[in-house]
Protein backbone atom coordinates (compact mmCIF):
# COMPACT_ATOMS: atom_id res chain seq x y z
CA UNK A 1 0.00 0.00 0.00
CA UNK A 2 1.43 3.20 -1.08
CA UNK A 3 1.93 5.97 2.00
CA UNK A 4 -0.58 8.33 0.39
CA UNK A 5 -3.21 5.40 0.60
CA UNK A 6 -2.07 4.81 3.94
CA UNK A 7 -2.03 8.29 4.89
CA UNK A 8 -6.03 9.01 3.82
CA UNK A 9 -6.86 5.74 5.64
CA UNK A 10 -5.41 6.71 8.47
CA UNK A 11 -7.38 10.21 8.41
CA UNK A 12 -10.63 8.61 7.11
CA UNK A 13 -10.75 5.97 9.75
CA UNK A 14 -8.44 6.87 12.34
CA UNK A 15 -8.36 10.90 12.63
CA UNK A 16 -10.98 11.23 15.50
CA UNK A 17 -9.34 8.90 18.00
CA UNK A 18 -6.14 10.94 16.75
CA UNK A 19 -7.55 14.16 17.67
CA UNK A 20 -9.67 12.71 20.45
CA UNK A 21 -5.88 11.81 22.17
CA UNK A 22 -4.18 14.73 20.92
CA UNK A 23 -7.03 16.63 22.86
CA UNK A 24 -6.16 14.49 26.03
CA UNK A 25 -2.30 15.85 25.85
CA UNK A 26 -3.60 19.56 25.29
CA UNK A 27 -7.06 20.37 26.55
CA UNK A 28 -7.46 22.40 23.81
CA UNK A 29 -9.31 21.65 20.34
CA UNK A 30 -7.31 23.92 18.10
CA UNK A 31 -3.95 22.88 19.62
CA UNK A 32 -5.23 19.40 19.28
CA UNK A 33 -5.70 19.66 15.78
CA UNK A 34 -2.28 21.23 15.25
CA UNK A 35 -0.74 18.38 16.86
CA UNK A 36 -2.37 15.71 14.90
CA UNK A 37 -1.16 17.77 11.87
CA UNK A 38 2.03 18.22 13.09
CA UNK A 39 2.68 14.62 14.07
CA UNK A 40 1.22 13.53 10.36
CA UNK A 41 3.92 15.75 8.44
CA UNK A 42 6.42 14.63 10.64
CA UNK A 43 5.57 10.97 10.00
CA UNK A 44 4.69 10.72 6.38
CA UNK A 45 7.33 13.62 5.03
CA UNK A 46 10.36 11.55 6.82
CA UNK A 47 12.28 8.78 4.19
CA UNK A 48 10.67 5.79 6.17
CA UNK A 49 7.21 6.22 6.44
CA UNK A 50 4.56 3.68 7.22
CA UNK A 51 3.43 0.90 4.80
CA UNK A 52 -0.10 -0.43 7.27
CA UNK A 53 -2.21 1.92 9.21
CA UNK A 54 -1.26 -0.06 12.20
CA UNK A 55 2.17 1.09 12.71
CA UNK A 56 1.00 4.48 10.87
CA UNK A 57 -1.04 5.55 13.87
CA UNK A 58 1.12 4.25 16.18
CA UNK A 59 3.99 6.10 14.54
CA UNK A 60 1.79 9.41 14.33
CA UNK A 61 0.89 9.03 18.38
CA UNK A 62 4.20 8.68 19.30
CA UNK A 63 5.07 11.85 17.05
CA UNK A 64 2.46 13.43 19.21
CA UNK A 65 3.80 13.18 22.58
CA UNK A 66 7.48 13.73 21.64
CA UNK A 67 5.69 17.28 19.64
CA UNK A 68 3.90 17.71 22.63
CA UNK A 69 6.50 17.63 25.40
CA UNK A 70 9.09 19.34 22.85
CA UNK A 71 6.58 22.09 22.35
CA UNK A 72 5.64 22.76 26.30
CA UNK A 73 9.11 22.87 26.66
CA UNK A 74 9.95 25.72 24.31
CA UNK A 75 6.28 27.77 24.79
CA UNK A 76 6.85 27.46 29.13
CA UNK A 77 6.84 30.83 29.34
CA UNK A 78 3.44 31.60 27.20
CA UNK A 79 1.66 28.44 28.32
CA UNK A 80 2.26 30.01 32.59
CA UNK A 81 0.12 33.32 31.34
CA UNK A 82 -2.08 32.15 28.32
CA UNK A 83 -4.65 31.30 30.17
CA UNK A 84 -4.80 34.87 31.89
CA UNK A 85 -5.40 36.62 28.76
CA UNK A 86 -8.86 34.87 28.05
CA UNK A 87 -10.70 33.30 30.38
CA UNK A 88 -14.64 32.50 29.44
CA UNK A 89 -15.92 31.92 33.28
CA UNK A 90 -18.55 34.03 34.44
CA UNK A 91 -18.30 33.15 37.99
CA UNK A 92 -14.28 33.24 39.85
CA UNK A 93 -12.86 29.88 40.30
CA UNK A 94 -12.82 30.54 43.62
CA UNK A 95 -16.32 31.32 44.98
CA UNK A 96 -18.45 33.66 43.58
CA UNK A 97 -17.91 36.17 46.07
CA UNK A 98 -13.76 36.12 46.01
CA UNK A 99 -12.64 39.66 46.04
CA UNK A 100 -10.60 39.53 42.13
CA UNK A 101 -7.45 40.29 43.76
CA UNK A 102 -7.78 36.93 45.57
CA UNK A 103 -8.77 35.82 42.26
CA UNK A 104 -5.87 36.96 40.52
CA UNK A 105 -3.66 35.95 43.45
CA UNK A 106 -4.93 32.19 43.00
CA UNK A 107 -4.67 32.12 39.49
CA UNK A 108 -1.22 33.57 39.38
CA UNK A 109 0.44 31.18 42.07
CA UNK A 110 -0.89 28.33 40.06
CA UNK A 111 0.06 29.21 37.07
CA UNK A 112 3.92 30.24 38.60
CA UNK A 113 3.78 26.67 40.26
CA UNK A 114 2.62 24.74 36.94
CA UNK A 115 5.44 26.36 34.97
CA UNK A 116 7.90 24.71 37.68
CA UNK A 117 6.63 21.16 37.01
CA UNK A 118 9.12 19.41 34.17
CA UNK A 119 6.57 18.90 31.25
CA UNK A 120 5.92 15.25 32.38
CA UNK A 121 5.23 15.89 35.23
CA UNK A 122 2.78 18.49 34.32
CA UNK A 123 0.93 16.04 31.68
CA UNK A 124 0.62 13.46 33.99
CA UNK A 125 -0.86 15.91 36.75
CA UNK A 126 -3.19 17.13 34.37
CA UNK A 127 -3.95 14.24 32.63
CA UNK A 128 -4.36 12.68 36.06
CA UNK A 129 -6.63 15.47 38.21
CA UNK A 130 -8.28 17.29 35.45
CA UNK A 131 -8.95 14.65 33.03
CA UNK A 132 -9.27 12.34 35.72
CA UNK A 133 -7.27 9.66 33.92
CA UNK A 134 -6.45 6.51 35.40
CA UNK A 135 -2.33 6.16 35.95
CA UNK A 136 -2.44 3.20 32.92
CA UNK A 137 -4.23 5.64 30.75
CA UNK A 138 -1.77 8.05 31.27
CA UNK A 139 1.02 5.58 31.07
CA UNK A 140 -0.22 4.56 27.66
CA UNK A 141 -0.82 7.80 26.39
CA UNK A 142 2.48 9.36 27.25
CA UNK A 143 4.28 5.97 26.31
CA UNK A 144 5.51 5.76 29.55
CA UNK A 145 5.26 2.36 32.63
CA UNK A 146 3.21 2.93 35.33
CA UNK A 147 5.84 3.22 37.69
CA UNK A 148 7.45 6.00 36.03
CA UNK A 149 4.04 8.22 35.44
CA UNK A 150 3.43 7.72 39.86
CA UNK A 151 6.61 9.23 39.95
CA UNK A 152 6.32 12.15 37.96
CA UNK A 153 2.52 12.30 39.69
CA UNK A 154 4.36 12.26 43.51
CA UNK A 155 6.87 14.73 42.44
CA UNK A 156 4.62 16.93 40.88
CA UNK A 157 1.88 17.19 43.43
CA UNK A 158 4.98 16.99 46.34
CA UNK A 159 6.39 20.16 43.75
CA UNK A 160 3.18 21.79 43.80
CA UNK A 161 2.32 21.61 47.43
CA UNK A 162 5.51 23.30 47.89
CA UNK A 163 4.60 26.35 45.90
CA UNK A 164 1.07 26.37 46.65
CA UNK A 165 0.35 25.51 50.52
CA UNK A 166 0.80 28.25 53.21
CA UNK A 167 3.77 28.33 55.40
CA UNK A 168 3.26 26.24 58.69
CA UNK A 169 4.12 28.80 60.85
CA UNK A 170 1.67 31.48 59.33
CA UNK A 171 -1.33 31.55 61.36
CA UNK A 172 -4.75 31.97 59.09
CA UNK A 173 -7.28 34.60 59.62
CA UNK A 174 -9.99 33.48 62.12
CA UNK A 175 -12.53 33.99 59.68
CA UNK A 176 -11.09 32.86 56.55
CA UNK A 177 -12.85 30.15 54.63
CA UNK A 178 -10.19 27.27 54.74
CA UNK A 179 -8.38 26.68 51.21
CA UNK A 180 -9.24 23.82 49.23
CA UNK A 181 -6.77 21.31 48.59
CA UNK A 182 -4.24 22.00 46.09
CA UNK A 183 -5.03 19.19 43.23
CA UNK A 184 -8.58 20.12 43.98
CA UNK A 185 -7.99 23.89 43.47
CA UNK A 186 -5.78 22.83 39.93
CA UNK A 187 -9.02 20.60 38.56
CA UNK A 188 -11.30 23.89 39.36
CA UNK A 189 -8.95 26.35 37.60
CA UNK A 190 -8.03 24.00 34.51
CA UNK A 191 -11.74 23.37 34.02
CA UNK A 192 -12.51 27.04 34.49
CA UNK A 193 -9.98 28.01 31.52
CA UNK A 194 -10.98 25.54 28.93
Amino acid sequence: MAWQSVLDELVRDRGPALLGHAYLLTGDVRDAEDLVQDALVKVFSGRRRADEVGSAEAYVRRAMHTIFVDGFRRRRHWATIRHLTASRETSPPDGPHAPPELVVGNRLALAQALATLTPRERACVVLHHVEDLPVGEIAEVLGLSTGTVKRYLSDGRAALRTHLEPASDASPASDAPPEPPILERIAVHARRTR
